[in-house]
């Protein structure tokens, strides 16, 4: 078959046409309603803690995710106040808000809370707070795997037999959560010797730690381990450590981690060994991502876990890491999370 010239451009621009007709939908399916129009999508970031570099980073990860949408965030900080969170999700209601990440806080102040933004159909996903709603996922660390790992790296160190001092306040989900492995461990490994439990969240909460640490290890100097299973605990228990003069005698093992507790574990002689942690910057978009699907209509699932990665002095001094960035580029299992993430979802740390 001859084809002319201009059967041929004829042809070209029908082919053309054929494609647009049949990409478009797929374009118009890259993002499902409401984030077609982003712009009219408003969600609230309801916060209990706010203090330390961990909730700093969470909320970097947080207002990140939320740029990549393009949605409308607004943050309602509590600053440690029950009875003001449980205001605040009244607060964000009447904002008009679409969705609410509860971040942290009380389950017998927050539960009625979050059941009354369910209640005026507001999607709503918690973090690191129990509020007893089958509606509402679950956004956690894994805690009993952050607190396994380090445990798991004192035993290494330490041999199983040891007397502890622990950092402990109850009523708060993931150290609640992390408390079940400790109480494992301990039942596991008899000759764990729980010296002293104490623990506190007053502001400033290292200093606060430092003081009651000073007490425990007037009282109990043969302390080995200290198990302070939140970064702010372990600062406060450094502290105390550091002014003893223990620091070649006592190991601290801990969760989470930041750019100042890096700084703090490459110290010289530093008691602060080891913490396992995941990239808070990461559980913020996580759960910026988990309360997305919800509002598309996706189910993300009951519990949306993020996994944790062992970091020890020894990692950091070898790899030379000296901040969050290093640690990420140097340690790529910390960098990112592939958790709810569907096909639609923008990625803020694609370059």
């Amino acid at each position: 078959m001859n084809f002319t010239r201009r059967t041929l451009g004829r042809l070209a621009i029908g082919l053309a046409a054929a494609s647009c007709l049949i990409s478009a939908p797929a374009l118009a399916q890259e993002k499902p309603a409401p984030f077609d129009k982003p712009g009219d999508v408003k969600i609230a970031l309801v916060r209990y803690l706010s203090t330390g570099d961990f909730f700093q980073a969470y909320l970097s990860g947080v207002e990140a995710q939320a740029k990549a949408l393009g949605v409308d965030l607004r943050v309602l900080d509590s600053r440690q106040d029950a009875a003001l969170q449980a205001d605040m999700v009244d607060q964000a209601i009447a904002l008009g808000v679409q969705g609410i990440i509860i971040q942290h806080g009380l389950t017998e102040s927050m539960k009625e809370a979050a059941q009354r933004a369910v209640d005026a159909g507001i999607k709503v996903v918690a973090f690191d707070v129990n509020v007893e709603n089958e509606k509402i996922p679950q956004i956690e660390q894994s805690d009993r795997d952050l607190a396994r790992l380090a445990l798991e790296q004192a035993i290494k160190d330490n041999g199983e037999s040891w007397k502890a001092g622990y950092v402990y306040v109850a009523g708060i989900a993931p150290l609640d959560r992390r408390d079940e492995t400790w109480k494992e461990f301990k039942a596991k490994y008899s000759g764990i010797n729980e010296a002293a439990m104490f623990g506190t969240l007053d502001n400033p909460i290292a200093n606060s730690v430092a003081n009651q640490a000073r007490s425990v290890l007037t009282a109990n100097p043969d302390i080995q381990v200290m198990f302070a299973p939140y970064d702010e605990f372990a600062k406060g228990v450094k502290i105390a450590v550091d002014e003893a003069g223990l620091s070649s005698d006592i190991k601290i093992y801990s969760a989470d981690i930041s750019t100042s507790d890096i700084a703090a574990m490459r110290e010289p002689g530093s008691a602060w060994v080891a913490t396992a942690a995941t990239n808070p910057a990461v559980v913020g978009q996580v759960s910026v991502r988990a309360l997305a699907q919800l509002l598309a209509g996706e189910d993300p699932g009951k519990q949306v876990i993020v996994p944790p990665t062992l970091i020890t002095q020894k990692d950091l001094n070898d790899n030379d890491i000296k901040n969050m960035e290093e640690l990420s580029a140097k340690m790529p299992q910390f960098a990112h999370a592939d958790v709810a993430m569907p096909a639609w979802m923008p990625n803020p740390n694609a370059k």
